[in-house]
């Protein structure tokens, strides 16, 4: 944890001391929505080795904590996926602070990258195992209002788990409806109806909410810079950027599997055969870097979205996000050419 100089005991009073030289400190950035990095993909691979992976490439680009992030599958993933975190008593080691449950009781028309045939709304059963799993393992689920059910939402909620709306062709009145249930958006402007002058859409409805969080991709192909100024005037605390890496992410891959679909990655862009976005190939110090200099927004700002912002929206603000004392401490420090100097994970220097 994060102490105090004064508060120092003698034993570790000799222990190394770390210049950085000028370079910029930051708390260890949360990424609340990564599907994969470094090669690997949480959906084809769910297991220890594929966190270790994704936190260990995660680490090289500031990255602390993450929500590695399941995107619509069999009934038998997603019991896997809750198996592994349930079986992880020491999960956060390896910088996972629990599941992003992306689909997939979502949209089809949508559908993204996502497979139609797995589209469905979930059984009870696959329901009543999420919420008994709770907060602690599953973070945020991703769900299209107008297909929810009341009581699968109701359930969900009593276990004090994030609701996020995305992947959704819903009108602005079916939001509405059952808005007391949504308190998070999944990659804003991406796979939900727009905002128009006779229909305000799912946009609409978040934008004209006070307690939804949005998670936003800063690549500068997701969305475009001016879109995410205007979101941050309407949202401020609330819109923390993420990245919804796959495997490219940290890697010279050019094409890679996603969930059944062949994904081409070229430029940073991740795309289909029919130019379908599949996830992103971005990391967090580069999303960072484009809010400064695409959305031109203050160093502050850019480093809050990417820290403390993400850390309140997932109710962990208490122990991530700051550099406080008695926070855990994951800190990373970049140069001024956002290249990342060295970051400390759980009180663990490494240099890069």
């Amino acid at each position: 944890k994060i102490i105090f100089e004064k508060d120092l005991g003698e034993d570790l009073m000799n222990d190394e001391v770390v210049d950085i030289q000028g370079n910029i400190i930051s708390p260890g950035f949360i990424d609340l929505q990564l599907n994969g990095c470094g090669g690997v993909l949480f959906n084809d691979d769910i297991s220890l080795e594929t966190l270790k992976i994704m936190n260990d490439t995660n680490k090289k680009y500031g990255c602390t904590s993450f929500l590695p992030t399941l995107i619509t599958s069999p009934d038998e993933k997603i019991e896997n996926a809750l198996k592994l975190m349930k079986s992880l008593h020491n999960r956060e080691e390896f910088g996972v602070l629990g599941l992003h449950i992306e689909g997939p009781y979502i949209s089809v028309g949508k559908k993204g990258i996502h497979r139609p045939e797995y589209i469905r709304v979930l059984s009870d059963k696959i329901i009543n195992e999420i919420s008994e799993a709770g907060k602690d393992i599953v973070k945020i689920i991703t769900i299209a209002p107008e297909n929810a059910h009341i009581n699968h939402l109701k359930e969900i909620q009593k276990a004090g788990i994030n609701i996020s709306i995305g992947h959704t062709d819903a009108t602005y009145d079916q939001c509405n409806e059952k808005k007391e249930y949504f308190n998070h958006a999944t990659h804003l402007y991406n796979a939900m109806r727009g905002l128009e002058s006779r229909e305000p859409g799912v946009l609409g409805f978040i934008l004209d909410s006070s307690n939804i969080y949005c998670g936003i991709i800063p690549d500068g192909l997701h969305v475009h810079y001016s879109s995410i100024s205007i979101a941050k005037k309407l949202l401020g605390d609330k819109l923390y950027m993420v990245t919804d890496a796959a495997s490219p992410a940290g890697t010279n891959m050019t094409e890679f599997m996603f969930e059944g679909n062949l994904v081409y990655h070229k430029d940073g862009k991740c795309v289909d055969a029919n130019g379908t976005l599949g996830g992103s190939a971005l990391v967090m110090i580069d999303g960072v870097k484009n809010l400064i200099q695409g959305a031109k927004f203050s160093y502050e700002e850019a480093l809050k979205m990417a820290t403390s912002y993400p850390a309140k929206a997932i109710q962990v603000d208490s122990r991530y996000g700051h550099i406080k004392p008695g926070y855990i401490a994951d800190l990373t420090y970049f140069d001024e050419n956002f290249k990342v100097k060295g970051t400390i994970s759980k009180g663990i220097l490494e240099r890069y």
